[in-house]
């Protein structure tokens, strides 16, 4: 599972941003379940910032969110992120020179068509 946050930064707060999600990485790569995290801000717009968590599965993250170290540091900077999904399920991985193609957890789609298998 992928979780993506984006978040607007003025340039006087970036210090103080950067610092409140080394703590929420931290929390969260303490959890089970936690795979990798990583912290970035966009090139072409330095007030855009970007916290992605990959995780072995839904149940891990949901897990994680309530941890009370998790409460503490990662969840006050998750409600400055910006209002849009930000859960997504892996469907395609490439390592190395290998795809990996994941079944989905949904069921059948909003369209009527069935979960990708």
């Amino acid at each position: 599972m992928l979780v993506v946050n984006r978040y607007r930064v003025a340039a006087g707060e970036a210090d103080e941003f950067e610092g409140a999600a080394r703590r929420a990485l931290a929390a969260l790569g303490a959890r089970p379940g936690f795979v990798a995290g990583q912290v970035g801000r966009n090139v072409d717009d330095p007030d855009l910032w970007v916290m992605s968590t990959r995780w072995q599965s839904v149940g891990a993250y949901r897990r994680a969110l309530s941890a009370y170290d998790v409460k503490l540091n990662a969840i006050p900077l998750m409600y400055q992120a910006i209002d849009e999904p930000s859960a997504f399920e892996v469907l395609l991985e490439q390592t190395g020179d290998r795809v990996a193609a994941f079944a989905s957890d949904r069921a059948p789609d909003n369209l009527g068509r069935p979960g990708r298998a």
